[in-house]
């Protein structure tokens, strides 16, 4: 009996350190990412590279791949509606298909949160959520884009990267109070998903083996690792901005490319801990040098 129980624990460890490279196996275009951040990290800390920024426009660069991402995506989608028909069918959703959407689902969580934050109303902020629950990374790529296309071009040449992040603060100038702690509940709330998809990774590595297996390739997977992972380049993209060090940069990516929500989890709660529970939850948007606040007041003031 101890033997039946350790053969499949130990086969599990094996597993989990094989996880890192499972991009590798199941989606290549992976390597853009590590090619991308390095080159956002120039632009954005070289003061050699800083002068072309005119000419090398941050905000046009982004728009446009959110809009390719966002476009190559929905071409997947409607391919794969086409050639293998609707998803909502009982054999395609296996252990490891059901993994990835809990992995999925959780960056999704990650996003609903910042859309939260910047949406104006509950009304707007409930559409695009439920944009992103069902088009996924579509949604995702839509939205950034749209927060993109809002800038001045004053705004673009100043600091686009925390006037996109950061919401449009009201005519008064004050951001209205909540009662409770928005940075504790938030600190619970993502430390619980981050633990939920380590325990279902484990489970499902315990109880259905390896996800390094040709069989596990439908064309619906597919597709859903292409929707995860044009998710993990918004993560990405925030990540690159909100790291002064490009080598601390390439290794959160690396490890969002690797395990998924787990790091994204782990990243989000690390930054909340940065701050007090007091503090506004806004405050992990942009650098630590960078004070969320001061951003928020210059903000207010070239509002009114």
């Amino acid at each position: 009996e101890d033997a039946s129980l350790i053969f499949p624990l130990k086969q599990a460890i094996c597993d989990v350190v094989l996880w890192c490279p499972r991009v590798i196996y199941l989606f290549p275009g992976h390597t853009l990412l590590l090619l991308f951040v390095p080159s956002f990290l120039l632009l954005q800390n070289s003061p050699y590279l800083q002068l072309s920024m005119a000419t090398i426009s941050l905000p046009n660069g982004l728009k446009t791949l959110f809009t390719v991402l966002g476009a190559l995506m929905l071409a997947l989608l409607l391919y794969t509606l086409i050639t293998d028909g609707f998803p909502f069918r009982k054999e395609l959703l296996t252990p490891w298909m059901a993994a990835t959407l809990v992995d999925f689902y959780i960056n999704v969580a990650i996003l609903s949160a910042w859309v939260v934050y910047k949406e104006a109303n509950w009304v707007s902020s409930i559409i695009w959520i439920i944009l992103l629950i069902s088009l996924g990374s579509i949604a995702t790529s839509a939205y950034i884009v749209v927060q993109f296309l809002k800038l001045s071009s004053q705004e673009s040449s100043q600091d686009p990267m925390t006037y996109v992040l950061l919401r449009h603060p009201h005519k008064s100038g004050i951001e209205p109070k909540t009662k409770c702690s928005v940075v504790a509940i938030l600190r619970i709330l993502f430390s619980v998903l981050g633990v939920v998809m380590l325990g279902t990774l484990v489970y499902t590595l315990v109880t259905d083996g390896s996800p390094f297996r040709t069989e596990l390739l439908t064309p619906w997977m597919q597709a859903t690792l292409v929707d995860f992972y044009i998710n993990v380049v918004a993560l990405a993209v925030w990540v690159a901005y909100k790291e002064s060090n490009w080598i601390y940069a390439v290794l959160w990516v690396i490890l969002l490319i690797c395990f998924g929500s787990i790091t994204s989890c782990i990243y989000v709660v690390w930054q909340l801990f940065q701050i007090s529970y007091q503090d506004p939850a806004y405050l992990i948007l942009v650098h630590h040098n960078d004070r969320a606040e001061n951003k928020y007041k210059e903000i207010s003031a070239d509002a009114t």
